[in-house]
């Protein structure tokens, strides 16, 4: 297969997003960019790990580098629930961050974000209390 006379594919042809292609896909993505390309399509990177936000993010900073607004399509849902776990939704995509014209302050939901998740609290009580339990059983 030769990669030369093959048409840029959007990364469509990527299905993982981990650390064991992370140089590769980062390599492309760079490649891909080089061609003039600013639109990935990753509709089908089905297999994530936290590796894939920093390898979006690398492209992210190559684009700007080559002063070219990179958008990253078809986010799987795997992709996005690691993108708003690492509160980087806005550096990935900068154009979704719309503020008001009139500056007037309404909730930007691209800063939510940031602020820190609570976990109920059962989460944790439940956990520690499973050691507990057989004071409650009567042998």
């Amino acid at each position: 297969m030769n990669a030369v006379t093959e048409p840029i594919d959007n990364l469509q042809s990527l299905t993982s997003l981990t650390v064991e292609n992370a140089t590769a896909a980062l390599e492309r993505g760079f490649a891909a960019l080089k061609a003039g390309q600013t639109a990935f399509d990753l509709r089908h990177v089905l297999t994530v790990d936290s590796v894939a936000v920093s390898v979006m993010l690398a492209w992210q900073r190559a684009a700007q580098q080559a002063g070219v607004q990179l958008q990253l399509n078809n986010l799987p849902p795997a992709l996005q629930s690691l993108t708003k776990l690492y509160g980087v939704c806005s550096l990935l995509f900068p154009t979704d961050v719309k503020l008001d014209t009139d500056g007037v302050a309404y909730r930007n939901p691209a800063l939510d974000e940031f602020s820190p998740v609570k976990a109920p609290e059962s989460v944790f009580s439940k956990k520690t209390q499973v050691g507990d339990d057989s004071a409650h059983h009567h042998h």
